[in-house]
């Protein structure tokens, strides 16, 4: 089941639930990540508060020619990057709202300064009761969704591991298979000598290797929930119910 976004502001009223991420993660395994990496995935309806990352990323690559086509096809609905660059000024909005599903929602979407213009890459992600995990819907139109696995590292930074995909179209929901699917890997640290969030991403496909990846720093700003809302153009096309 899908429906078209509503061109209303969605709701940011306060909650007194924890953020999505807590509750995937558990509080023991939260509390051992850095402060500066819990307050930043504390970003929800009941912080009232919506980060905005700004930055540069050091690299974005692409693995072997045979993936450009897909990353090509990925980039018309802004999943995936289908260009490389270095030293690529980003910016990425972490908003969270309540859906037309009534769910807790937090953007990821993330803008490329790249040559030619600029690129998306979008994502929204909520907690999934059913699947244990954080689950993400990429792109405008939230086609595709993966369940994501945080943990805690030994150095306080934020390891996200990707699990099964699942394409959703109309009637269509179909699982991914491994020939064309890809494993993500994210990691995100704070760096105290430079004030600086670091994030490294990596995807690959268990048959053709590394598919494309992007590392970098930025500098987070937290502003009012209520004041701010929900920018027009941040939120996807068209919302996904199924898990």
């Amino acid at each position: 089941m899908t429906t078209t976004a509503p061109s209303a502001e969605p709701s940011t009223a306060p909650s007194t639930a924890p953020s999505i991420f807590r509750t995937a993660m558990g509080d023991a395994a939260f509390g051992r990540l850095h402060p500066e990496l819990q307050r930043r995935f504390s970003v929800g309806l009941a912080s009232g508060e919506l980060c905005v990352g700004r930055g540069v990323m050091d690299r974005i690559w692409h693995g072997r020619a045979v993936v450009k086509p897909f990353l090509a096809v990925g980039g018309l609905r802004n999943i995936l990057l289908p260009r490389t660059g270095r030293d690529v000024p980003f910016v990425i909005e972490n908003v969270p709202y309540t859906d037309s599903y009534g769910r807790e929602t937090v953007t990821f979407v993330r803008t490329f300064a790249l040559p030619g213009g600029p690129r998306r890459f979008d994502a929204t992600m909520v907690h999934s009761p059913e699947r244990d995990c954080v689950l993400d819907y990429l792109g405008t139109h939230q086609h595709l969704a993966s369940d994501l696995h945080l943990s805690a590292e030994p150095d306080g930074s934020l390891l996200i591991r990707s699990g099964e995909h699942r394409f959703r179209e109309g009637p269509l929901d179909v699982r991914v298979p491994e020939l064309i699917g890809g494993h993500a890997e994210v990691r995100e640290s704070f760096d105290e000598r430079t004030g600086r969030f670091r994030i490294a991403v990596r995807v690959e496909n268990r048959y053709v290797g590394p598919v494309f990846g992007y590392e970098g720093s930025f500098v987070a700003a937290y502003r009012d929930l209520r004041s701010r809302g929900v920018r027009a153009g941040l939120r996807p096309v068209r919302e996904e119910v199924r898990a």
